[in-house]
């Protein structure tokens, strides 16, 4: 493998892509188009958005300390790139784009109805880093579409046709390749698939 040398820059892809929704005190809501998101912490569950100070929803947001992370589908994706590119300054993003603001059930800024997955959050640091601020906040509340919760009670996104952003581009998430910890279980795998699919040919014998 030949590799040449590159220069330091925000290569780590592909990334979420996302909107948050937040609201000022004044109560008008807007939504804001965020790739620099995360996980960083499972106890107490936690995420960090990254925003420039010169965005209209970083006042908001530091305003009030709270804003949702609105999962993004191929349905909503154009929404979401005119989110990112229009400020909620000059128009009103929900009515603009047609989409419903859904009221929150552990903080006062909304989310989107439109999203399968509301993610809310209450903000508990905001570090300088330069171009953005990063916000870490403590995840306080999770809305999820009835129907991406199976008979089990599982909770399946593979079915909710999620996006993600790589590079200035939109990518849709293609098939399940492997699950966590499947490198050291290829033979229960094997197995279990061999297993399934006896099942399956019995039944259509019977």
């Amino acid at each position: 493998m030949s590799k040449i040398q590159w220069k330091p820059s925000t290569l780590l892809y592909p990334v979420p892509v996302c909107m948050v929704s937040c609201q000022g005190k004044e109560g008008k809501p807007n939504i804001i188009t965020i790739a620099w998101t995360g996980i960083i912490n499972p106890g107490p569950p936690m995420v960090y958005i990254s925003v420039r100070k010169n965005r209209y929803s970083y006042g908001l947001i530091k305003e009030t300390n709270q804003f949702v992370i609105n999962l993004v589908t191929k349905k909503l994706l154009a929404q979401t790139d005119f989110c990112g590119v229009k400020s909620g300054r000059d128009l009103d993003k929900f009515a603009e784009l047609g989409l419903t603001t859904e009221k929150s059930l552990m903080i006062d800024a909304p989310g989107i109805e439109e999203s399968p997955v509301n993610i809310e959050c209450i903000v508990k640091q905001v570090i300088a880093l330069g171009s953005h601020d990063m916000f870490l906040a403590e995840i306080v509340g999770v809305n999820v579409d009835e129907k991406l919760i199976d008979k089990d009670g599982k909770l399946q996104l593979d079915k909710a046709n999620l996006v993600c952003y790589s590079h200035g581009e939109y990518f849709s998430l293609s098939e399940c390749i492997g699950f966590f910890g499947y490198s050291v279980a290829k033979k229960k795998t094997v197995k279990r698939d061999s297993a399934k699919k006896a099942v399956k040919k019995n039944k259509g014998q019977g």
